[in-house]
């Protein structure tokens, strides 16, 4: 199952240290399959967004995901990709950018010839392969819809994907320079918030969050500054950690205010379930 991690600090600017692959070993342990691709997002100051990734054609290109990258950011994205759909190139590797966005995306949507006439000149926007580049294609052809609303485009393209295509699942994370938004739907992959205090819950202590497998994020600046995390799993023993709900649409805004709504309480009229994926498909998306 890919793994998703999101941190807003806004309206601050903070240092925090990734490690995509958080051991020598973890490309094997626990999992029944490698890791196909890694990947983080920053932005400048200047609110440039800055996406590292590689795909993982082998245990070599592992030293990309084990290397230790100390960034500078407000909001950060990161990603490990089991894939789905798309070969092994950067063109299909998480996190994606258009329009100052960066996006990534944990699950399986099919009907993609559907998916592309229904984008038309967004499809431009697509370099790679997967749906996952295609279904942020479509939150992007929403959102220029409603005049730069992100959490009404977001909303119209997960409502019209859940009405029109096959859907496993759809959790995903999208941040701009300031500011983040998730969405968990239907309920098939865990999603998770953190409304990170200052300190942490002991009041002192520095950000310091490690996947079972994959991901692990350090900031020592968040010994002091609040934060907000979302990720697929609880990172720590903070007690503050909540599953989204189905159908949750979280956004955090650039004061670290955080609202939810609800933008669909029925699952997909084409509910797939493993047993509908192809094998590929269907080891991306198995819990490790």
């Amino acid at each position: 199952m890919c793994r998703l991690f999101g941190l807003s600090a806004a309206p601050q600017r903070v240092k925090a240290t990734f490690w995509l692959l958080n051991a020598p070993d973890s490309l094997v342990r626990q999992s029944h399959r490698e890791p196909d691709g890694v990947g983080l997002g920053t932005f400048s100051a200047g609110g440039k967004p800055l996406v590292e990734k590689q795909p993982i054609a082998a245990y070599r290109d592992a030293d990309f995901a084990l290397e230790a990258r100390e960034r500078e950011s407000t909001t950060f994205i990161a990603h490990v990709r089991y894939a789905s759909t798309g070969g092994l190139r950067p063109e299909n590797t998480h996190p994606f950018e258009q329009r100052d966005r960066l996006f990534a995306h944990n699950g399986v949507l099919q009907g993609l010839r559907e998916l592309d006439a229904e984008l038309c000149e967004y499809r431009d926007l697509v370099h790679g392969e997967t749906d996952s580049e295609r279904f942020f294609a479509l939150i992007t052809k929403c959102t220029d819809r409603h005049g730069g609303d992100v959490s009404a485009g977001i909303a119209d393209a997960v409502r019209w994907i859940a009405d029109n295509l096959p859907v496993y699942a759809l959790n995903l994370i999208l941040t701009t320079a300031t500011e983040m938004w998730a969405v968990r739907y239907p309920d098939t992959h865990d999603l998770f918030v953190l409304e990170r205090a200052p300190g942490g819950p002991n009041g002192s202590g520095h950000l310091n969050h490690h996947g079972r497998i994959g991901i692990q994020a350090s900031s020592g600046q968040l010994a002091d500054r609040a934060a907000v995390v979302i990720a697929t799993e609880r990172m720590d023993s903070d007690p503050s950690w909540r599953l989204l709900a189905p159908g949750e649409l979280l956004h955090v805004d650039g004061k670290l205010q955080v609202d939810s709504t609800i933008i669909r309480k029925d699952p997909p009229r084409h509910l797939l379930s493993l047993a509908d994926l192809d094998a590929t498909a269907a080891a991306s998306q198995t819990t490790r």
